[in-house]
């Protein structure tokens, strides 16, 4: 029994032995197997950063940026003062009746231009025109008797209040017939200006009421236009300047006009001043309402320095062009360089942007391909496309 409990106990301490041993083999295994998967892991991150900085760091290896280029150019610069409007009728007017009554006839199709005077649309009137006829004869009547009681007068053969009773009576008489014929005119709605007929509200046979609106009435040719400008700018324009303008509406076409009159005020709220002015419309193609683009020409043309506005990067902090100059890589070789030059801009024209200060005009500017660089970046100078810089540029009609 003394024996098999020693066997028991000699077995039990094997086993813990050898327990212990294979924990201690497995932790190392699993050390060495993190340091090897680490070791790994900086491998494949660290050669490849480096093997890019290398290669970056040879200006052999650097790919140059394609740009296109212009020189900042003086030219003649007209300075101008746009503003947006809207288009106005010089006279219209939305065609009621001031009585009520039965429309009987309309004398227009729609859209028709009209002359002043010509009648639109016909109330009926047979009944007023019964009580005119009536008034007529009474004031003829009057007419005579006052005549007869004149010529008595004048040899006494009547007393004073008669003779002044008959012409009260004949005044009295022709005032109710001259009433009477303006209500019957007051049935004929007729054209009071020339111009062009809009759509017609009303039907024949329709009652309408006093101040009903049965068609509009505006006048074409010439049109108006009013716009705003600033308080500033209110103080160079005078009446007769001569405006350019040009809508959406009429795309690729430039309508000349003049400026008729400025407010006497300054809008307390926007600080604007109200400008209007008239412009030829030969072809009636302008309408009232349509929205217009209007321009005028302030001052004698200045030389002026200007860049495309392509050329010219808008950012919060300031606005940036690239310019363009030689250099040398380490190797000596000869490349071209982009470097940012902070610039002031001034008024902008079509596709030209003022330049006040930052560049002049010896500078070589990226005009398209900016986007792309960063200060110091090597560039090489493709121009086989051109950025449009065109001070009035025509839109392509596709």
């Amino acid at each position: 029994m003394a024996r098999e409990e020693t066997l028991r106990d000699g077995s039990a301490l094997a086993m813990q032995s050898s327990g212990r041993f294979m924990t201690g083999r497995m932790r190392w295994v699993l050390i060495i197997s993190g340091i090897v998967f680490a070791l790994l892991i900086l491998w494949l991150k660290f050669v490849p950063w480096l093997f890019m900085n290398v290669i970056m760091s040879k200006s052999d290896f650097i790919q140059p940026q394609a740009v296109s280029t212009t020189h900042a150019v003086k030219l003649p610069w007209q300075g101008q003062v746009s503003s947006v409007g809207t288009l106005h009728a010089v006279q219209g007017a939305d065609m009621a009746a001031e009585v009520a009554g039965i429309v009987t006839k309309i004398n227009f199709q729609p859209g028709q231009d009209v002359q002043k005077g010509d009648l639109l649309i016909q109330l009926r009137d047979d009944s007023d025109r019964g009580t005119l006829a009536a008034l007529r004869a009474t004031a003829d009547q009057y007419t005579v008797t006052y005549k007869r009681n004149a010529a008595l007068a004048q040899s006494n053969a009547i007393s004073k209040q008669a003779y002044d009773q008959a012409l009260a009576n004949w005044k009295s008489a022709v005032a109710q017939a001259e009433a009477q014929a303006a209500m019957v005119e007051k049935k004929a709605i007729r054209a009071p200006f020339s111009g062009r007929i809009g759509i017609r509200q009303v039907d024949v046979g329709q009652y309408v009421n006093a101040g009903t609106t049965m068609v509009t009435l505006q006048q074409l040719d010439p049109i108006n236009v009013d716009f705003t400008v600033a308080q500033q700018q209110a103080v160079i324009l005078k009446p007769g300047d001569p405006i350019t303008v040009t809508t959406d509406a009429v795309p690729g076409k430039v309508f000349k006009g003049k400026i008729l009159a400025l407010d006497p005020k300054v809008d307390s709220a926007t600080r604007n001043v109200r400008v209007r002015a008239e412009i030829s419309n030969p072809g009636k193609i302008l309408l009232p309402g349509m929205f217009a683009n209007v321009s005028t020409d302030i001052g004698t043309p200045r030389p002026q320095l200007t860049l495309p506005q392509t050329a010219v990067t808008y950012n919060p902090y300031g606005d940036v062009v690239y310019v363009v100059t030689p250099a040398k890589n380490d190797k000596g070789k000869d490349i071209l360089v982009a470097n940012q030059r902070f610039v002031t801009v001034g008024e902008t024209r079509g596709d030209q942007v003022a330049i006040l200060s930052g560049i002049t005009e010896k500078d070589v500017v990226v005009s398209a391909g900016q986007l792309k660089l960063k200060n110091g970046a090597v560039v090489f100078v493709n121009n086989s496309i051109r950025m449009p810089n065109d001070a009035a540029p025509n839109p392509i009609q596709q």
